[in-house]
C-alpha cells in the first residue's frame, strides 16, 4: 500500500512539475552578447589611461611576530563592488588580491543605522563606537586617546595621508578631538598642538585663513616643521617633520591631481620609517566617496585604481621589511553600487546605484604582515582598533 502511495504522489508531483512548465509563457533575454542583457540606467567607464602593473608580492615573514609598524589604509566608501573596478578595469589584475587575509567590517556608528565618515574612523582610532560626526570623542563627546597618540607616547613616528584635505573626517579622527566634523579650524588647532610627526593633504586654508588670525602654517615651521604647499615638492622635502598642504581645501580628483597619493605615502613611509622603535601611518583614498555619493562610474574607478597602485608600493615595503603590518579597508560603503556586467579585456565597468547616499553594508578588510590572521572573520569596525593594538603589542591602558 505504501509503494502504490508513494508512486501515486510521484506522478501526482510529475504531472504538476510538467503543467507548471507549459503553463509558463516567459522566455528571459536574449543578447547578442549575453552579459548585456540589462541595459537601463547604465553608467559605463572604460580605462585606457590607467593601468598599472602588478606585481606578485607576499609576505615570507612570521604573522605571529609583533608588528614594529602599523600602515592602516582606509579607502573612504569603498565595498567589495569599488574593490572589484581596480581588478576589472586593470586587466583582471589588482595589488588588493595580494592581501592574503579577508574579513569584514560591520560600519553602524552608535546612534545610526548608517555611519558616516567621522564615526567611521573614530571607531578605528579609539575602539569605541561613536554618533556621527564625531571626530575623537565617545559616544558622550569625551575625548579618548587615539591609536596614533598611543603610538606617539610609546615613541613611534606618526603620520596621515588623505586626498581630502587633512581636517577632514577621516584623517583628522586619529589627530583632533572635536564634538562635530566641521569644525575644521579648532581640528588644524588640535594638529599644531599633537606630535603628529607628518602629515600630507589638502586643507591650507584652515591654517592660514582663519577667523581667530592664527597663522598655524608658521607656527608649524616654528615647531620644526617644513611646510610642502606643493606636490612637486614633496619627494625632495627634507627634515623629520612635514606638513604637506598642497591645496587650499581639497585636493582634486585623480585625473587632475595625478599620483599624488602614491608620492605622499612613498615620503610618509620614508621619513616615518626611520625611527628603529616604528611607526603607525594612515592612508585615505578620500575620493571613492565622492565617486558614490555623485554616482560616477568614471571617478570610482579612477579613484580606486589610484588607491591600489598606491597599495602596491605600501606592499612592496613592507614584504620587505618584514616587521609592517598592513590593513586594506573602507568606513562605509557609498552608492549602493554595483556592477552588473562589464569587460575584463576592455577594462570596461558598468555600474548602478542604489542610492546617492552611505549604506549599511558590511565592507571588506585585507590584511598582509604580522598580526594579518587577527583580521579574518567578521567584525564590529572598532574591533580593527584592538586588532591594531595585539598587533603592535600595545596594552589601552596603563601606557
Amino acid at each position: 500500500m505504501r509503494t502504490l502511495t508513494l508512486g501515486v504522489l510521484t506522478f501526482a508531483l510529475a504531472c504538476s512539475t510538467g503543467m507548471a512548465q507549459k503553463k509558463s509563457k516567459f522566455s528571459y533575454p536574449v543578447a547578442s552578447d549575453p552579459d548585456k542583457v540589462f541595459q537601463a540606467n547604465e553608467d559605463i567607464y572604460t580605462n585606457t589611461k590607467y593601468h598599472h602593473e602588478v606585481k606578485e608580492i607576499k609576505f615570507k615573514g612570521n604573522v605571529k611576530k609583533r608588528a614594529k609598524n602599523v600602515i592602516l589604509m582606509v579607502s573612504d566608501g569603498t565595498g567589495t563592488t569599488q574593490f572589484f573596478t581596480a581588478i576589472a578595469a586593470n586587466h583582471n589584475k589588482a595589488y588588493i588580491e595580494q592581501m592574503p587575509v579577508t574579513g569584514f567590517s560591520k560600519t553602524a556608528s552608535s546612534d545610526r543605522f548608517v555611519t558616516d565618515s567621522a564615526a567611521g574612523a573614530t571607531a578605528f582610532s579609539i575602539g569605541e563606537k561613536t554618533y556621527n560626526h564625531a571626530i575623537g570623542v565617545d559616544k558622550n563627546k569625551q575625548p579618548k586617546e587615539t591609536i596614533l597618540e598611543t603610538a606617539e607616547k610609546r615613541g613611534l613616528s606618526t603620520g596621515v595621508v588623505a586626498t581630502s584635505k587633512i581636517t577632514h573626517a577621516t584623517p583628522a579622527a586619529f589627530i583632533a578631538h572635536q564634538e562635530h566634523r566641521n569644525m575644521y579650524e579648532a581640528i588644524a588647532a588640535d594638529f599644531v598642538k599633537s606630535d603628529v610627526d607628518l602629515f600630507i593633504g589638502g586643507g591650507r586654508k584652515e591654517f592660514v585663513d582663519r577667523k581667530d588670525g592664527r597663522n598655524l602654517e608658521q607656527e608649524l615651521k616654528d615647531k620644526g616643521f617644513t611646510v610642502i604647499n606643493k606636490t612637486s615638492d614633496l619627494a625632495n622635502a627634507k627634515g623629520q617633520k612635514i606638513a604637506g598642504l598642497l591645496a587650499d581645501d581639497h585636493m582634486p580628483r585623480f585625473t587632475e591631481r595625478g599620483e599624488m597619493l602614491e608620492t605622499a605615502t612613498k615620503k610618509a613611509i620614508d621619513v616615518l620609517s626611520q625611527n628603529k622603535k616604528g611607526f603607525f601611518l594612515m592612508v585615505e583614498g578620500s575620493q571613492v566617496d565622492w565617486g558614490g555619493h555623485a554616482n560616477n562610474t568614471s571617478m570610482i574607478t579612477e579613484e580606486v585604481l589610484d588607491f591600489d597602485k598606491t597599495l602596491g608600493a605600501v606592499l612592496e615595503f613592507a614584504a620587505k621589511d618584514g616587521n609592517t603590518l598592513v590593513i586594506v579597508t573602507a568606513d562605509h560603503e557609498t552608492g549602493g553600487y554595483s556592477v552588473p556586467y562589464g569587460s575584463m579585456e576592455k577594462s570596461e565597468i558598468v555600474g548602478r546605484f542604489t542610492s546617492p547616499s552611505h549604506t549599511a553594508v558590511m565592507v571588506p578588510v585585507f590584511a598582509f604582515g604580522p598580526g594579518s590572521e587577527e583580521f579574518m572573520g567578521t567584525y564590529e569596525n572598532n574591533e580593527i582598533y584592538h586588532k591594531m593594538m595585539k598587533a603592535f603589542r600595545f596594552r589601552k591602558e596603563g601606557i
